[in-house]
């Protein structure tokens, strides 16, 4: 009834495919590629990090800026617990997505007030305060939620205008405000160190950061333990490791 199919008809659908299976193994190919380099990344990361960290425990913040859920899948497969976003509104589209892990959430960006409510029912912790007005809207958020907010104050101490954070030599004064809110917990300090390619400066950032660790530490203020020093990031996370880091945000050194 419908006859005999023609021969190019047949040609034409095995070729066709052939093309679809093509781009599908090809698909495949590069996919298993782009895992195996997170993975050795990794690797190397690690063995950098045991090499050259005096701590006994470092944490690192996958930075997930850019990065989507299957590559953020692989790497807390690879035993990556914590992960770090820089805007909120990206937390909020990738963090249900992730639900079904173990992880912890960190705001590693610059944190606007008007962001804080939103920020609260995200993150674990939040590395960007930088002033008591901030600190303040954070504490409000967390007693609606019933929440205590861990976070760490962002010191600028490259003392660069373009770098957020406050001045060392007015962070012991803010520790002290901060210490009498109830729904924040004090954890510790971070800053970011200027994109430089001068080891000395970079040194120095890291090392005043450290010594402020220690000079609010003899201070003894009541109820603050400053636990983490949050310094280096892909660039330099070397030094910083050097210099007393005990957590540090890697982007493209593990997903390049």
């Amino acid at each position: 009834m419908f006859g005999i199919i023609p021969n190019w008809i047949d040609i034409k659908i095995n070729f066709s495919l052939q093309i679809v299976c093509n781009m599908w193994y090809h698909k495949l190919n590069i996919k298993a590629l782009e895992m195996s380099n997170i993975k050795e990344n990794l690797d190397y990361l690690k063995k950098k990090v045991k090499e050259n960290c005096s701590a006994k425990e470092i944490t690192i913040v996958a930075v997930t800026k850019f990065i989507e859920i299957d590559k953020i899948e692989e790497i807390v497969k690879f035993g990556i617990k914590d992960i770090g976003e820089n805007k909120v509104q990206e937390a909020e589209r990738k963090f249900p997505l992730l639900q079904k892990y173990n992880i912890k959430y960190h705001m590693i960006g610059h944190l606007q007030t008007n962001k804080v409510k939103k920020a609260v029912k995200l993150f674990d912790l939040i590395h960007s305060v930088d002033s008591y007005r901030l600190a303040l809207e954070i504490d409000k958020e967390a007693k609606k939620l019933n929440k205590i907010q861990n976070i760490l104050l962002q010191v600028n101490t490259s003392r660069e205008e373009s770098n957020y954070g406050i001045l060392a030599e007015q962070t012991i004064q803010l520790v002290k405000e901060l210490a009498l809110l109830s729904n924040i917990t004090l954890k510790g300090l971070m800053t970011i160190a200027p994109f430089v390619c001068e080891e000395i400066v970079l040194r120095d950032c890291f090392k005043n950061l450290k010594n402020l660790q220690d000079e609010i530490s003899k201070q003894a203020i009541k109820g603050v333990q400053l636990k983490y020093l949050s310094m280096g990031m892909s660039n330099d996370y070397v030094i910083a490791l050097q210099e007393g880091a005990n957590m540090i945000r890697i982007g493209s050194a593990i997903f390049r």
